[in-house]
């Protein structure tokens, strides 16, 4: 059995405080093997002098983060957690709405398409085709283009489809010159755009916001902006699905857990939030003496929309 590296530990341990990523549940040997590589290509001579570099570079986090997940993308991506979504999640919503009401999904940060099609797959699984085709909206954004539009052809080759069900890649998938295309008719109702979640305002009237590893690209105070437009962006019960590294304990005054080891939370109503205005940190209660400490940062955002507009918007 390897020994614990102290230094090694400290270095996860600021991953986790500064950008609020836990990846002590990661296999040490390839974790550290990952983490090497990127050490090697800066010249960092061990962990405690990595940890000085990533101080005073803070850039380097989006290579680090970029080494450690590789493939992050994939279908059905941590199975289990998808197999609670199915049944703890998407099925009381359904059972919830009316029976024509329209079910909108949110897949931010979708790169080359797999988790929103994953999505599809789910969604026409438990409504029958024709009940998906009328009643779901998936809307997919990315701020890479070259990715959307990899994502917009819906191709993927023997590698990416592997791991799936053989009966689903029959139902979802046609065979076109040795790759594997998701079916036409369904892919009408995902939407692939860009939307920069830092400027960009949020869509709205959501159901369910899917964000798996793309929070960890940010520093807190950004993580804090994205979750407020989040917050805005969802229905008054609706539900947040993160990565299994990402964390949301700071941020309780916005997000309850319902599965805390899957990742997926619930809005909490907030009691009172002006139109247009989203909410850059959650808001903490003041001591009763200072009123005046009882106000918090807010952010003006234009009204959602869709399709975002490429150009970033300001507030």
């Amino acid at each position: 059995m390897q020994e614990t590296d102290p230094h090694f530990e400290a270095l996860l341990v600021y991953l986790k405080e500064s950008r609020g990523f836990d990846f002590t549940g990661y296999k040490r040997s390839s974790l550290m093997r990952r983490v090497n590589r990127r050490m090697t290509q800066v010249d960092a001579a061990g962990y405690q002098d990595y940890l000085d570099h990533l101080q005073v570079h803070p850039d380097e986090f989006t290579a680090l983060f970029n080494t450690i997940l590789i493939n992050v993308t994939a279908f059905f991506r941590d199975a289990d957690a998808w197999d609670y979504l199915r049944a703890e999640v998407l099925r009381p919503m359904i059972e919830a709405k009316p029976a024509d009401s329209m079910i909108r999904i949110w897949s931010a940060g979708c790169a080359s398409g797999e988790e929103a099609y994953t999505l599809a797959i789910l969604l026409a699984e438990m409504l029958g085709f024709d009940q998906f085709k009328d009643r779901v909206k998936i809307y997919a954004t990315d701020v890479d283009e070259e990715q959307l539009n990899e994502a917009r052809q819906a191709s993927y080759g023997e590698r990416e489809i592997q791991d799936l069900d053989p009966e689903l890649v029959e139902r979802y998938f046609e065979q076109i010159n040795g790759r594997y295309t998701f079916r036409k008719d369904l892919r009408r109702s995902v939407i692939f755009g860009r939307n920069d979640l830092v400027q960009d305002a949020p869509i709205s009237r959501i159901d369910l916001l899917t964000c798996r590893n793309t929070l960890m690209y940010f520093n807190a105070e950004t993580q804090a902006k994205i979750l407020g437009r989040f917050h805005f962006a969802l229905a008054e019960t609706g539900v947040l699905f993160l990565g299994k590294a990402e964390m949301l304990l700071s941020h309780s005054s916005l997000f309850t857990p319902i599965d805390l080891k899957r990742r997926v939370f619930r809005r909490v109503p907030r009691l009172y939030a002006p139109p247009g205005v989203v909410f850059a940190d959650p808001p903490r209660p003041a001591p009763a003496a200072s009123p005046a400490s009882t106000s918090c940062a807010t952010r003006r955002s234009r009204p959602a929309r869709w399709p975002s507009s490429s150009s970033p918007q300001t507030g």
